[in-house]
């Protein structure tokens, strides 16, 4: 297949639900066999925190809650990084990585920025440091950034720029409830994400401190697929990747993947997004991309929309496979099957 043709997307906070993926597991070789290495790398860092981890991941009814912190993080970055080593082990070989929020680390992993099991316990430090904060949550509103202006207020901050017409705030439960009924007032849609800490503000600062101290002694290496950053809405250089701070300002930094998207859509065509990780949120920003209108670039969501039958899951990578490979010939100029 054609490299110049596909960017891996990976999802961040909100997109996890209960048994993401499980479906594969034990199925697709190299998804399972990439889990098991993220899940010995979780015990290696936190004796036992691996299989906890495992065991919270294949439950209908998880102990812990997924939306927090010490779940949704360390398993998001499981099923992200897994879910790319299987699609390259099948064949797709991306011409570059997106990733949302902690979807950026699994990126970095897959473009060998950090092996693996560095990569996995860089995720458990920054979860031990950020189970600390006070709660706080975020939400999903159909309106720019710019627009919202007015209700960026006691705590409340963009935390991501989805797109055009969705912006991410995020704050504490109480100032947030406060803004959420503000907007209904106005005539604005929004909802919560499954999220119960406020990620991308400034409110976690205090909760990241000594992370960069942790990043810095980590061997690092440039990129060997091109990563696009999503909180500079540019290309992750080995200077930036080298950059402790950078890694380790993640969880207070505003993500700006519309912009990080844009800049990879509006410079070529034929181009196949495909949504590598749980749920479909990011092939539906991506969908609404003027160049995926026009149909000059294309997109493919590899699982379900959200929790169904294990039998989902490979139904549903086998025809995003499938599909993946008829877009890219289509857009390339090629019949397709």
């Amino acid at each position: 297949m054609d490299a110049s043709a596909i960017l891996l997307m990976f999802p961040g906070q909100g997109s996890q639900h209960p048994r993401m993926a499980a479906g594969l597991y034990g199925h697709e070789p190299a998804f399972t066999s990439a889990l098991d290495e993220v899940f010995d790398a979780y015990d290696a860092e936190a004796r036992g925190e691996g299989g906890r981890l495992r065991t919270d991941w294949l439950a209908e009814h998880p102990e812990v809650p997924l939306p927090h912190v010490t779940r949704s993080q360390p398993l998001l970055f499981a099923v992200d990084y897994a879910l790319g080593r299987m699609v390259m082990a099948r064949g797709l070989r991306p011409s570059a990585l997106l990733g949302h929020s902690i979807g950026e680390m699994a990126a970095a992993a897959l473009a060998g920025v950090f092996t693996p099991g560095e990569a996995a316990g860089l995720v458990l430090d920054r979860v031990r440091r950020l189970a600390a904060a006070p709660p706080g949550g975020m939400l999903a509103v159909a309106a720019e950034a710019s627009a919202l202006e007015p209700y960026v207020r006691d705590g409340v901050v963009v935390a991501a720029l989805n797109s055009p017409r969705q912006t991410i705030l995020a704050g504490p439960d109480k100032s947030l409830a406060e803004v959420a009924g503000a907007l209904h007032e106005a005539g604005l849609t929004c909802r919560r994400i499954p999220s119960l800490t406020a990620f991308h503000s400034p409110a976690l600062a205090p909760y990241a401190t000594g992370a960069a101290e942790r990043f810095a002694a980590t061997p690092v290496s440039a990129p060997r697929i091109p990563v696009h950053s999503g909180y500079r809405a540019g290309l992750l250089t080995g200077r930036l990747a080298a950059d402790a701070s950078y890694w380790a300002g993640h969880p207070v930094e505003p993500v700006r993947f519309w912009p990080a998207l844009d800049s990879v859509l509006t410079s070529r065509s034929g181009v196949v997004c495909v949504e590598a990780g749980p749920g479909q949120g990011l092939s539906a920003l991506a969908r609404r991309h003027p160049t995926v209108r026009r149909g000059e670039n294309a997109v493919v969501a590899l699982l379900p929309p959200g929790e169904g039958p294990a039998a989902a899951d490979r139904e549903s990578v086998a025809a995003a496979l499938a599909s993946v490979r008829d877009r890219e010939a289509v857009l390339n100029g090629r019949p397709g099957r």
